[in-house]
């Protein structure tokens, strides 16, 4: 009988704990969220995760030439955005943007000064297709997603 007890209120306890847990989340600390920067790029990985989905990019200029470094190195950025769950309701999905797809983004960068940043609410994503549109990928060139990221 008192093993019953305990299953029932390791049961209950259970219970009221998994909310708790499956809200839990990380802190936006580490990204500057003075600091807000524009950037385009050519989609290299899309990645949809439960908790953050993420998108790598490699920089183009409004030309759509890549964009290198003093090595001649592609300069590559990543991107932090909301669940996937939530973000494919508001139309990120991979079929929406497939690898290639030029991508235009506002992000809160790593105050580290490494390359990659979380888009902060509020923030459009812009897909401009597969060619960089005449003026650069802006959002009056392309279509605009996202109102809530995280």
């Amino acid at each position: 009988m008192k093993y019953s007890h305990w299953l029932v209120f390791a049961g209950t306890f259970l219970i009221f704990l998994a909310p708790i847990s499956a809200q839990a989340h990380h802190s936006f600390a580490m990204y500057d969220q003075n600091e807000r920067v524009t950037l385009t790029g050519r989609l290299t990985r899309y990645i949809p995760g439960a908790n953050h989905a993420q998108m790598i990019f490699e920089l183009l200029d409004d030309s759509g030439m890549p964009m290198t470094d003093d090595q001649g190195n592609i300069l590559q950025w990543g991107a932090e955005m909301g669940p996937a769950t939530r973000i494919a309701r508001q139309g990120v999905t991979p079929d929406n943007f497939p690898m290639g797809t030029i991508i235009r983004v506002e992000l809160n960068p790593l105050r580290n000064g490494k390359t990659f940043g979380a888009m902060p609410n509020g923030a459009p994503l812009v897909n401009c297709g597969m060619t960089m549109p005449a003026g650069g990928c802006t959002p009056e060139t392309g279509t605009v997603y996202l109102s809530e990221n995280n």
